[in-house]
């Protein structure tokens, strides 16, 4: 008679760490012991190493960070690092493009969203993790990269070199009433949001009230090629069109801590409730997919372009003592009504792809400072298939507005 099997444990039985953490000690001190190179074996390398390691094994966005690389993220908060404005993650196992910065080494030179870097100065990026990428992308200013591009439309694949320069973000940009040639009898307001960072809400109300003073009678808000940033930033931002505490995202994770409402700040000064459109497309990441999702899911705005990104998890940052810093996710984002912005991304009310000759135009005309008006006005009604189909869809709505105001009775006498 065969006897009964042994019981096993499940790994929440014995997932205590101590047996582990001590066969990862055992295997440093045989590395130290016997590695043949010298220079590579203090347990500040392998420690860190390490690290590297077991955050990038988790998933795309989680990330170890030395000090460094720490205060580097610190900057982008602030709008200001050194660079080739290149915002970077892992697609399907891909170093891909989420978007070129505007006004920057990498939008100047064409690259788009979706490109997908196979070499950084010849060496491939296959076994190369994402912090280490962006290291290499930044540097000294004056020094140049190139980088072997594959677009995945054309599948042309194509080196750009590039220098890398200071750069100092303007998150909010374009503020303008567009041209009548464009909008006709209507007053429309015209409002880029290039990242969303610390000063972004504050300069976007100044905005606002500089196009209200003009007589805004609605307005495009133009998210492309917008990866994100700050959380509170874009929830700030939704300050501007919802009332005070209106639910706008919320996250969920694996343990309930993880779970929160974020709503719109109360004391924001009331504004009237113009006509809005939010123009997105590929580029439209992470922050911007938020203030999307959550205009269109609210019936606030139309959205009008391409399905987003889809970067919609949650990545929180913790300090280390030693100025080191963890960041791993802890929670996905979603909309108000439910709908999961990871993978998925936002899909806009009016779809509206442009080809390839479009999107170029388009970036050379958000890129060049020194088209004039007329000609600008020019590529945006042959080229700008988005915000010409936005500002139509603005105009039908303020046109029924107009025919459905019920007209005051004749005083009687």
């Amino acid at each position: 008679m065969a006897a009964d099997p042994e019981p096993t444990t499940t790994n929440a039985d014995s997932d205590t760490g101590y047996s582990d953490i001590a066969t990862f000690a055992k295997a440093v001190e045989l590395i130290r012991q016997d590695y043949v190179d010298g220079s590579k074996i203090s347990y500040h390398d392998l420690v860190y190493a390490a690290m590297k390691g077991m955050l990038s094994s988790l998933d795309p966005h989680s990330q170890f960070m030395d000090p460094a690389d720490f205060k580097d993220m610190q900057d982008d908060t602030r709008s200001r690092f050194n660079g080739l404005g290149v915002e970077v993650a892992v697609r399907d196992g891909l170093l891909t493009v989420v978007t070129p910065m505007e006004d920057t080494p990498a939008a100047q030179a064409g690259i788009q969203s979706g490109d997908q870097i196979l070499k950084i100065n010849g060496v491939s990026t296959d076994k190369l993790g994402l912090q280490d990428a962006v290291n290499i992308l930044r540097g000294e200013p004056g020094q140049k990269v190139t980088l072997t591009i594959l677009r995945p439309s054309t599948k042309e694949i194509k080196d750009y070199p590039l220098e890398r320069k200071e750069i100092k973000v303007q998150s909010v940009k374009g503020v303008r009433l567009l041209d009548p040639e464009l909008t006709g009898p209507f007053k429309v307001g015209y409002v880029r949001i290039v990242q969303f960072n610390e000063p972004t809400a504050e300069e976007f109300g100044k905005a606002l009230d500089s196009l209200e003073k003009e007589g805004m009678q609605a307005l495009v808000l133009d998210l492309r090629n917008n990866p994100g940033g700050l959380l509170n930033s874009a929830v700030d931002v939704l300050g501007q069109f919802l009332p005070p505490n209106t639910k706008v995202v919320s996250t969920q994770g694996r343990v309930s801590s993880q779970k929160h409402d974020y709503s719109t700040p109360v004391g924001v000064k009331e504004r009237p409730r113009f006509p809005l459109v939010v123009l997105v497309n590929e580029g439209s990441a992470s922050g911007s997919e938020i203030v999307a999702g959550a205009l269109k899911d609210l019936h606030r705005g139309i959205v009008v372009g391409e399905t987003t990104f889809g970067k919609g998890s949650v990545q929180n940052v913790m300090q280390l003592p030693d100025g080191s810093a963890l960041r791993f996710t802890t929670a996905n984002y979603y909309t108000p009504s439910r709908i999961v912005i990871q993978g998925n991304g936002v899909t806009p009310n009016i779809l509206v792809p442009l080809s390839g000759e479009q999107e170029r135009a388009v970036a050379a005309l958000r890129n060049n400072d020194k088209i004039q008006p007329a000609e600008a006005d020019g590529i945006i009604k042959s080229k700008d298939l988005q915000m010409m189909r936005g500002i139509d869809a603005l105009k039908g709505v303020m046109i029924y507005a107009q025919q459905s105001t019920p007209k005051g009775d004749a005083v009687k006498k």
